[in-house]
């Protein structure tokens, strides 16, 4: 399995906007095995997303596909920086 831990600062006012763009498209990717979009409650900017991916090559050909290539498009104006980013081995887990 292939993970990413990562983390985005929104634009002020606008991390509820890019929760609701970064799930937007979550239940149609090939490949995918969990993806989570969590609020960082000790910061009012920040977002993480953790994702579990079959392999690395998943992982990539997602960043093709039509619907997410829009929606990173749209939800680009609405980050202010990248915050933190891991790759991760996961191992198991609930769900996985």
């Amino acid at each position: 399995m292939y993970g990413l831990i990562g983390s985005f600062k929104a634009a002020d006012g606008r991390r509820a906007d890019l929760m609701k763009l970064l799930l937007a498209e979550a239940s149609a990717l090939p490949g995918c095995l969990s993806y989570v979009v969590a609020e960082d409650p000790a910061d009012e900017v920040t977002v993480w997303v953790t994702e579990v991916w079959t392999d690395a090559d998943a992982h990539k050909a997602s960043l093709q596909l039509p619907a997410v290539k829009a929606v990173i498009a749209q939800a680009m104006p609405l980050i202010a920086a990248f915050g933190e980013h891991r790759v991760t081995r996961p191992v198991g887990g609930h769900a996985l």
